[in-house]
């Protein structure tokens, strides 16, 4: 006979262990039966109504189920992202009095942070309190995760600091890892060294790992020798790289085109039995594309292939990118096709890629053929799609067919971005469509959404293009009353405005302004004003500009040199200007 204690929850909210004899074969055997059919009841949750119907009766049952049963419960809704119902059935155990332990507690602070609350996950550490119950560094970890989520940069580190410096919780390679990775991927380079040699200095030592996330935040800094010292650092040390230390090294050397280093660690990376993934290859063959050697990009991944590599979907779509790119499509297609030949679905992107360089080659019978495909092979046009499409059918005139593809896409759901309302508003522009422009212009700003200066700057440049310049300058001075703040672009193209309608003083007078407004007019200000004065042959505002414009260290545009020669094929004596202009460009 053998006796057994569970912990029975009554009606009245009071917990307390019960015994019974056993005469079966194994009592025990009854107990392990009684926990797991909870287990095998939670595996089998696919929606929110299964897990509030298991969690009725879960609290119904007795005895109670272990808290393991409901923290497995609970992750599995954290899991399907089922947040605010965490929350409440959280709530509906501490009223029960249902026993909750660090776990649970640790289960309810992730899923604040992951609705972006770290706030109200900072709030359950009374609980720790009030029940007794220690923290851990899992507590901290998921806090200091979900500040960073929300950017509170600051105060992530601030919490880090206090936890070391009061010795509340010693952190471990993994907490070391979150602030690491929170401050690098946000650019805080240096503060991520720096943390590395403060961890070398204590009990926790930084490993691979930690390694790898200072080495990538380094190579993304551009900081590639400090990368590769802190790589033969960590060799001298014995602590061994593994395939994405060298990715990471690799792919900073691929995007400065020193290729001769790229060569050296994948041949030291094969010695070492350490051999290359498809991460690798897609960086590889991305930074050969980006350097328009497509050919070369294509020759790697078949070596790969041979040496048991094999391509996933995002290098294939690299590649066929880089041949697109070149506006060579009958080798994009091909490799397309190829890629569905091995059985690797296209996805999206790799549609958006093809439609794009068919669009851009003016293929538009091509291009509309691979959109109808999109839904035939499962998948669904996304508003970069859509996007790439109008800009192709407004590029060559088809204004009609723009607007009707504009409200098939609205039809399904999708709602335009920035993106797609710029396209919209250089479509209409360029096709002399300028009260349908307007018309759009005016419904975003009443609608007050993706009104950036970016808009602005389209809308201004399309005016002026359309002999509109009076309304281009009212826009333009409107910027200030809704307090955004025009950049070079906007200057550059009121400044073109007014030297395309022969306003050559007020073209000076905006250049003038716009330095005293704190923006630093570029190259392309300068040959702006200066395609305006050869235009008009304002010989001696040329000779004073030249000279400015020399003391500034801007030189000319092919377009300014272009309008120059002709100038000087009129006027020869302007041909003693040029030398000393380009001699003090040499200074």
């Amino acid at each position: 006979m053998t006796r057994i204690s569970l912990l029975r929850y009554s009606s009245n909210g009071i917990f307390r262990f019960v015994s019974f004899s056993a005469i079966s074969p194994s009592a025990s055997a009854f107990a392990i039966r009684y926990y797991s059919s909870f287990h095998c009841n939670i595996e089998n949750v696919k929606c929110l109504d299964d897990a509030l119907s298991l969690f009725r009766r879960m609290i119904r049952t007795q005895p109670l189920p272990s808290v393991v049963s409901f923290s497995k419960l609970l992750k599995t809704m954290v899991n399907m992202k089922h947040y605010s119902a965490v929350i409440s059935l959280v709530r509906k155990m501490l009223k029960l009095n249902i026993p909750i332990n660090n776990i649970i507690l640790n289960i309810v602070i992730n899923n604040y942070c992951l609705m972006h609350r770290s706030d109200c996950g900072f709030s359950m550490l009374a609980i720790y309190l009030k029940n007794g119950i220690p923290f851990d560094v899992v507590t901290f970890s998921t806090l200091l995760r979900g500040l960073f989520a929300e950017n509170k940069i600051k105060d992530a580190v601030n919490l880090f600091k206090k936890l070391v410096r009061e010795d509340i919780c010693e952190p471990n390679e993994f907490m070391y890892s979150i602030v690491m990775n929170g401050l690098s991927k946000r650019g805080h380079t240096q503060k991520t060294f720096d943390l590395l040699r403060v961890m070398e200095q204590g009990s926790t030592k930084p490993d691979t790992y930690i390694y790898n996330i200072v080495i990538d935040a380094l190579c993304k800094d551009r900081m590639l020798d400090a990368a590769f010292s802190l790589f033969e650092e960590m060799k001298q040390k014995g602590i061994p790289p593994n395939v994405v230390t060298y990715n990471s090294l690799i792919d900073g050397f691929c995007k400065l085109g020193r290729w001769e280093e790229v060569r050296t660690l994948f041949f030291e990376m094969v010695n070492l039995n350490i051999y290359p993934d498809v991460c690798t290859l897609t960086i590889v063959t991305d930074g050969l594309c980006k350097e328009g050697k497509v050919e070369d990009a294509e020759e790697v991944m078949r070596h790969m292939i041979g040496k048991g590599v094999e391509p996933n979907v995002v290098t294939y779509n690299v590649i066929i990118d880089g041949y697109c790119l070149r506006g060579q499509m009958d080798r994009a297609r091909r490799l397309f096709d190829s890629m569905i030949g091995k059985s690797i679905k296209p996805d999206i992107v790799s549609y958006n890629i093809l439609i794009n360089g068919y669009c851009k080659d003016n293929k538009l019978d091509e291009t509309m053929h691979l959109f109808h495909e999109i839904s035939r092979n499962g998948l669904r046009p996304d508003i970069f799609t859509y996007s790439i499409i109008l800009k192709g059918l407004f590029d060559v005139g088809r204004t009609d067919f723009a607007q009707k593809f504009f409200v098939k896409m609205q039809s399904t759901g999708l709602k335009p971005n920035l993106c797609t309302n710029l396209i919209l508003l250089r479509g209409y522009f360029q096709n002399g469509l300028v009260e349908k422009a307007m018309s759009l212009f005016h419904e975003l700003e009443i609608q007050r959404e993706n009104t950036d200066i970016e808009l602005y700057n389209v809308v201004i440049n399309g005016l002026c293009k359309n002999g509109s310049l009076d309304k281009a300058h009212a826009v333009f001075e409107k910027l200030s009353l809704i307090g955004l703040f025009p950049n070079v672009i906007t200057y550059n193209t009121i400044i073109n405005g007014f030297c395309l309608e022969g306003l050559l003083d007020e073209s000076k007078n905006m250049l003038r302004k716009m330095e005293e407004n704190g923006c630093s007019p570029n190259n392309g200000t300068y040959n702006v004003v200066l395609r305006g004065f050869l235009k008009f042959s304002k010989i001696s505002e040329i000779t004073t500009f030249l000279k400015e414009m020399n003391e500034r260290g801007f030189s000319f545009d092919a377009a300014t040199a272009k309008l120059l020669i002709h100038l000087l094929a009129e006027n020869p004596s302007l041909l003693n200007m040029i030398p000393q202009f380009h001699s003090g460009n040499k200074k």
